[in-house]
């Protein structure tokens, strides 16, 4: 495995790359029809929804991670029993997942108009659209996903991601079609359940076609099953984190300032999530392989790899809050109208946190990597938990710039900190932290600097074209400064010496 870690990333990042571009393009699409076709408030009803199911996925929480690093080593050594007998508990476990997932949301149906201030639009249910969607959500986990974890371990998520790309582009079609045809927004949601069925099933099928010597069949000895479950209980409490940071938002914006004003801030958040979604496919490909090299290389080499990721992340990051911070408003006024819009007070906290995001979940992808779930377990928690609470507190106040706001606030002075201390007292050497904080710090001042003199040079030229070509031209300014800017700043360092080496090879494969 150690020879194909380049190759096996750069294939992963190719396709999954293509794959992201083309699920961002298909909902936006989706998104524009719902905008046009239904209102804002079922673009809110569809936010809130994926919220709950996304605290209802806490069941899940920590197997898939715990089940994939346990492969690992067998697959490292060519352990096909264990390998098996990993994916039958994995399949046991996914299986009580999704009965547990069925019982408490049937419990939680009483409570879903709590979480909706105002009314909703007057041909929905909303006691059928969120039992059509928990049905997705059940359905998930009891059709072979364990199959899954054979393809992840083996650093063949190409696999999932071509998959995935089929099935958008098909469940797209069909809802816009629908949504054009019906104007009916079950038939939407129906769509995505039988989807969901059949991507499930692609992959299965694949996963059997590529590693057809590994059944789930076995029995994993008692102190083995009690280590893993150690690592699910630990990484339980940081996953759980982790939905509770990402869901807080939309419900707290739904209970207390209405569906309309979700529909508006999930539009903005569309975008940097597209943008999240997108360096994701960089994390997902080089996970397996990061974990292989922690486990094979001295903790020097895995320092200087460490600097270098994050140097990529930080430079990719960095260009594309330039592009937020310049292109938002126009964007968003050309997409989902001038009514639509927040202010570009919310435009600086967004992409603020857009940077910050990416810089925290590229030292969470080492954390992951090297399986430093126990010490991390309450790190996660502990940040949403002051996400929430900073939320509940500044919404009043502020409204949606105290959501926004609590969130950076959360990550930057309670999450970012603690994931430092813990990967620096486990994984590196205590005494590198503080170069590693300055680095990091120059790439927060460059990025600040770069969106600041790409936005004053962007509303010096008087454009009167149109917001296409607004978008257009502030693209090619953005891209010219910033890119300029990081390179000037770093094409000295080793971190810029060592990237540019990556790239090649990438390039090459």
């Amino acid at each position: 495995m150690n020879g194909n870690r380049t190759k096996n990333a750069s294939r992963n990042i190719l396709v999954g790359l293509v794959m992201k571009i083309t699920q961002i393009i298909l909902p936006f699409i989706t998104r524009t029809a719902i905008i046009y076709i239904l209102g804002m408030k079922y673009l809110g009803l569809s936010s809130l929804f994926t919220s709950i199911l996304s605290v209802l996925n806490m069941a899940e929480l920590g197997v898939g991670s715990a089940m994939v690093f346990s492969m690992y080593k067998p697959i490292a050594e060519d352990d096909h029993s264990k390998v098996c007998a990993l994916m039958a508990l994995y399949r046991l476990y996914y299986r009580i997942i999704g009965l547990v997932i069925a019982g408490i949301g049937i419990a939680l149906i009483p409570f879903i108009p709590a979480l909706i201030k105002g009314d909703v639009p007057p041909d929905i249910n909303i006691y059928v659209l969120y039992l059509l969607n928990l049905g997705a959500t059940v359905l998930s986990y009891w059709l072979f996903a364990y199959k899954n974890s054979i393809l992840s371990a083996h650093q063949r998520e190409d696999v999932v991601s071509k998959v995935k790309l089929y099935m958008a582009l098909l469940q797209n079609v069909i809802q816009i079609l629908l949504l054009l045809l019906t104007h009916n927004y079950y038939t939407f949601v129906m769509t995505m359940l039988g989807i969901q069925i059949l991507t499930n099933i692609v992959t299965a099928y694949y996963a059997n076609k590529l590693f057809p010597n590994y059944k789930p069949i076995g029995t994993m000895p008692k102190d083995e099953i009690k280590e893993i479950n150690g690592q699910i209980r630990d990484l339980f409490t940081s996953k759980f984190g982790s939905v509770v940071f990402s869901s807080a938002d939309s419900m707290v914006i739904s209970a207390f300032l209405g569906l309309e004003m979700v529909g508006i801030y999930q539009n903005y958040y569309y975008v940097v999530n597209s943008l999240i979604g997108i360096i994701q496919i960089i994390f997902t490909a080089c996970m397996a392989g990061i974990g292989n090299s922690i486990i094979t290389e001295t903790p020097e080499k895995n320092f200087r790899d460490f600097n270098k990721f994050t140097f990529i992340i930080a430079w990719i990051s960095g260009f594309c809050t330039c592009c937020l911070v310049s292109m938002y408003q126009p964007f968003m006024e050309l997409w989902a109208k001038k009514e639509n819009m927040l202010s570009f007070l919310f435009v600086i906290y967004i992409s603020a946190f857009f940077f910050i995001w990416e810089v925290y979940r590229a030292i969470n992808v080492y954390k992951d990597a090297a399986g430093l779930w126990h010490t991390d377990r309450f790190r996660p928690l502990t940040t949403a938990l002051a996400n929430l609470s900073l939320n509940l507190l500044m919404v009043n106040f502020f409204g949606i710039y105290g959501v926004i706001l609590s969130t950076v606030l959360s990550v930057l002075f309670v999450g970012a900190p603690w994931l430092l201390k813990n990967i620096f007292s486990t994984l590196f050497p205590h005494d590198y932290m503080r170069k590693y904080i300055i680095k990091i710090s120059t790439y927060a001042v460059v990025t600040a600097i770069c969106s600041c003199v790409a936005y004053v040079i962007c509303i010096m030229i008087p454009i009167k074209t149109g917001l296409f070509m607004t978008l257009v031209i502030r693209a090619i300014i953005c891209t010219i400064i910033c890119n300029l800017l990081f390179f000037l700043a770093y094409f000295r360092t080793n971190e810029y010496k060592d990237a540019l080496g990556l790239v090649k090879k990438i390039c090459k494969r």
